[in-house]
């Protein structure tokens, strides 16, 4: 009788481990879903953008080159996307793209449209607020807050290779080498200081060290600000706002409030 016991014992704990493994699974492959759809969602609105969106002066025409740069980039993701937490990654790159856009409209004067959840970083690396020109190593770079014909380059803000990047204007996209290579060339740290020291808005208003400094915390609220990001893919805190239905589904990016 005890072997009995035992052994339907056994069977019903084998048998529990099993329906907690699938589950898991389901709540697994829900979770997934539910994040394709949202960063499918994006992509679309970013799509709607690049395709009906032309550029009138270079720094808008430079913009949506970006934003277009960043929906190709997104689509490539979503395509490899396996996991929730990579079709965030595809939701923050469609953020990414569409604040290209909102810098493409505010340069051609029409309406940016609705805010956007930030990006990772971004609000630790502050914005441009002044104009500045500065020469490193032989070189002219100059940055603004406002577009302009010198400044077509726009960098919404944040880490790249480890460092903060202010949102704003400039010369020339002279952090993308890092955000390729993953790492600065050695005259780094000289454009930094130079560029943003002294500037109020921005991590290296106090110095490069200072700078560098802020970057470390928010490295380590790095993922604080990616859980936002990740909780607004989920359909949380933007879903009404940027879910079905709002200002860029059908509201003001979707055509309700524009021409397109």
């Amino acid at each position: 009788m005890g072997t009995v016991v035992t052994i339907i014992i056994l069977v019903a704990i084998v048998a529990g481990g099993v329906w907690l493994v699938r589950q898991r699974s389901a709540s697994q492959a829900r979770e997934l879903e539910d994040a394709k759809a949202e960063a499918r969602r994006w992509v679309e609105r970013l799509g709607g953008q690049v395709l009906n969106l032309v550029g009138t002066d270079e720094a808008s025409k430079q913009a949506m080159a970006d934003a277009s740069e960043r929906y190709n980039a997104a689509g490539s993701q979503m395509e490899q996307a396996r996991t929730a937490a990579q079709c965030r990654q595809v939701t923050e790159t469609a953020y990414e793209g569409l604040y290209y856009v909102r810098a493409a409209r505010t340069a051609m004067g029409i309406d940016p449209g609705p805010e956007l959840p930030p990006l990772p970083g971004q609000l630790r690396a502050g914005a441009v607020s002044e104009d500045r020109d500065v020469e490193v190593e032989g070189h002219s770079y100059s940055a603004s807050p406002n577009p302009s014909d010198r400044n077509s380059h726009y960098y919404p803000g944040g880490n790249v290779a480890g460092r903060p990047v202010p949102a704003g204007w400039y010369s020339e996209p002279w952090w993308k080498p890092a955000l390729v290579a993953g790492a600065w060339g050695l005259g780094s740290m000289m454009l930094f200081s130079a560029m943003f020291s002294g500037m109020s808005g921005v991590a290296y208003a106090d110095g490069y060290a200072d700078g560098m400094a802020a970057d470390g915390g928010d490295y380590g609220d790095g993922g604080g600000d990616g859980g936002d990001v990740g909780g607004d893919a989920g359909g949380q805190d933007f879903g009404g706002d940027f879910g079905g239905g709002g200002d860029f589904g059908g509201g003001d990016f979707g055509g309700g409030g524009f021409d397109f």
